[in-house]
């Protein structure tokens, strides 16, 4: 046997040998675990992150175990019967102690198996709780409530769901003309009584300032009119004793009165009442 040949036996040889080496070898990755079928049965030892020992004859079934992404597109009833196409991610992830229980009862298919009618019958029971209006703006409780329902199902079987985010709500496009038909009713309405409003406050200010405007007036009148009253007094008073006066010296001619007889007495105490 010639060198060549020598060395391409050799190469055979190593060959085989590594094939073999790594027949009695497995390597489980991060985030994963490791379910081993000997001839289809399964054994209840779930190997770890790392390289493993086997029997050429077993076939070690990798499940991940790590957060998973599940988009899920179904159409749901809502509570006033309207039909809501929805689109939701769903976040879950196998526990590693039911790795062996899930790879046995439902093999490597557990996320269409087990996940995906979960998640619809789920959705579709949470959106019958609300009006389709209602799902709009309930978002993030709806999303709360599929997490809380979804855990209910699935814990129990292995399968933990750390969050739904909800995608998209749609709707009939019969219903969205409806809505935005209700939308615009709603701003016209919410528009008259704006100015509705700011007309009563308008009429409101200017009666007000017309009250106040004919306050003053009667104020200023009564201030007057106390006024008058008070100056009239004062006049009244100042001349009722000088008035007596004022009219005798006003119907005096000028000459003095005059007797005869030394015995007369003059009497000037009636000249003022003639």
């Amino acid at each position: 046997m010639n060198k060549t040949a020598k060395l391409i036996t050799l190469a055979v040889v190593v060959v085989i040998l590594i094939a073999i080496s790594i027949s009695f070898m497995t390597i489980i990755p991060s985030g994963h675990t490791g379910v081993i079928t000997t001839f289809g049965k399964v054994s209840e030892e779930v190997l770890q992150e790392g390289l493993h020992i086997k029997m050429p004859w077993q076939v070690v079934h990798k499940i991940n175990n790590r957060i998973t992404k599940l988009d899920v597109a179904t159409e749901a009833f809502s509570k006033d019967l309207q039909t809501v196409s929805t689109v939701i991610a769903v976040e879950y992830r196998v526990d590693k102690s039911k790795s062996y229980s899930i790879f046995k009862e439902v093999g490597d298919f557990y996320e269409s198996i087990l996940v995906l009618p979960a998640a619809n019958e789920v959705l579709k029971s949470i959106v019958s709780q609300y009006t389709a209006e209602e799902t709009i703006t309930n978002r993030e409780m709806i999303s709360e409530g599929l997490v809380v329902e979804l855990n209910e199902k699935l814990n129990d079987i292995g399968i933990t769901v750390e969050y739904v985010n909800i995608i998209d709500f749609d709707f009939s496009e019969a219903y969205i003309s409806a809505i935005e038909e209700k939308q615009v009713a709603e701003q016209k309405l919410l528009k008259a009584k704006t100015e509705a409003e700011e007309k009563k406050v308008t009429e409101q200010g200017e009666a007000d300032a017309m009250l106040i405007k004919a306050q003053a007036e009667a104020d200023a009148l009564i201030i007057k009119a106390e006024s008058e009253a008070k100056a009239n007094e004062v006049i009244a008073n100042s001349i009722k004793d000088g008035l007596v006066d004022y009219k005798t010296v006003e119907k005096w001619d000028g000459k003095l009165p005059y007797a005869t007889g030394s015995s007369s007495i003059i009497d000037f105490s009636g000249m003022g009442n003639q």
